[in-house]
């Protein structure tokens, strides 16, 4: 017989792992590994190229049967560096109503809560198979799940839906927005700065270009949101960094800058793309290189994260309102996993205990009250499945 933990001791033990996404989450894995050992269940790691990280997928219940229930989460977290926070935010900490800790939000709460619940899934037995996938690499772009999906899709029979535990408040969140991330570098010509007319100064022309995504972010506000459900209501623009140049008596020779756009499901993904190169190859690069032909703009796609799209009334997303005990879904503007799990055309929803505007803060915190709620879902979930 394996270890049991409660749902607390759980959180505490996966929260200890410092799983920033620059660091390995084989420790994590490894640990989640023996606890499922310890209980007999049957799991598989998916590990990144080189070792260091690795995805797990585990099943409890008859393998062999379809309309399963895919358990998702990322196990990876932001990084604190930099934070303010008050206690060591690796180690739990418990209040009165809140536990404290990086990813006692965003999300480890979650597949706690769920892995805890094990030993009382198996003993209840279960009709149709629970499925946990967790993920590395959520934070910076959704790049460990891709793979785990590739490898769900060929071992496992088709899943009913997949419960993507992001916080929500336990809200069922069927559509987010979808992420495209881009980094823009202009080259232009060193000079000495007396001499303006002799250089391309890389800065101000990189601050014409953010000047113009400025312009297109409120034209995405004035076309707003047609659903009425996101808010903000409308296909967000925002430039996050900008480096450039070496001194102030230098004309500066590049700049480059990493923006992004949430657009709402449905629009044209290369509305606001197109528009920002074609400024770039029509308004600015002829006076660049005018005077110096080898000036250059250079757009280059980073993370793309795909939207999720409501599915209304399919049964998986039917059988999770029941769970939730909820009448309605929800949309919300943050990216997931989940849209990508829509893409090899597997039902998802999004349900889990937090709220997201604790997360990625110092002293990160889920109430206890959400804790209990995801407690009573997962025991619903049990109840609904027990053979």
């Amino acid at each position: 017989m394996g270890t049991r933990y409660t749902p607390k001791e759980m959180i505490a033990k996966l929260i200890s792992f410092d799983t920033v996404s620059r660091h390995s989450n084989l420790n994590l894995i490894g640990f989640l590994e023996d606890y499922l050992d310890g209980w007999g269940v049957p799991h598989s790691r998916v590990e990144n190229e080189d070792g260091t990280k690795a995805n797990l997928l585990a099943t409890l219940g008859p393998a062999d049967r379809a309309d399963g229930i895919v358990l998702s989460g990322h196990t990876d977290v932001v990084p604190v560096d930099g934070q303010d926070w008050t206690t060591d935010p690796f180690t739990l900490r418990e209040t009165q109503d809140r536990l404290y800790g990086r990813g006692t939000c965003d999300m480890k709460s979650f597949f706690a809560i769920a892995l805890a619940l094990v030993p009382d899934f198996l003993e209840r037995g279960l009709s149709v198979p629970i499925h946990f996938a967790l993920s590395y690499d959520e934070e910076i772009g959704c790049l460990g799940v891709r793979p785990l999906i590739d490898e769900a899709v060929r071992h496992l029979p088709r899943p009913q839906i997949v419960i993507v535990g992001e916080p929500t408040d336990m809200l069922v969140v069927n559509a987010h927005k979808s992420i495209d991330a881009f980094t823009t570098t202009v080259r232009g010509l060193e000079a000495h700065s007396s001499a303006t007319n002799e250089g391309v100064n890389a800065v101000m022309i990189a601050a014409e270009m953010i000047h113009f995504i400025s312009q297109i972010a409120d034209e995405m506000k004035l076309k707003g949101d047609p659903t009425g459900r996101f808010e903000p209501p409308y296909t967000s623009v925002h430039v996050g960094m900008i480096h450039g140049g070496t001194a102030l008596n230098i004309i500066p020779k590049e700049c480059s800058f990493e923006w992004e756009f949430r657009a709402l499901p449905g629009q044209d993904p290369q509305e606001i793309i197109g528009k920002v190169n074609r400024f770039a190859e029509t308004d600015l690069l002829p006076k660049m290189q005018a005077i110096h032909p080898d000036a250059s703009i250079e757009t280059v796609p980073g993370a793309h994260v795909p939207p999720l799209t409501p599915e209304d009334g399919s049964p998986g997303e039917t059988l999770v309102l029941k769970l939730a005990e909820q009448n309605a879904t929800h949309a919300v503007s943050y990216g997931t996993e989940a849209g990508l799990f829509q893409l090899a055309d597997i039902p998802t929803v999004i349900c889990g205990p937090g709220n997201i505007l604790q997360a990625h803060k110092p002293d990160e915190f889920v109430l206890l009250s959400q804790i209990d709620a995801c407690e009573r879902f997962m025991r619903r979930l049990m109840d609904h499945i027990a053979l």
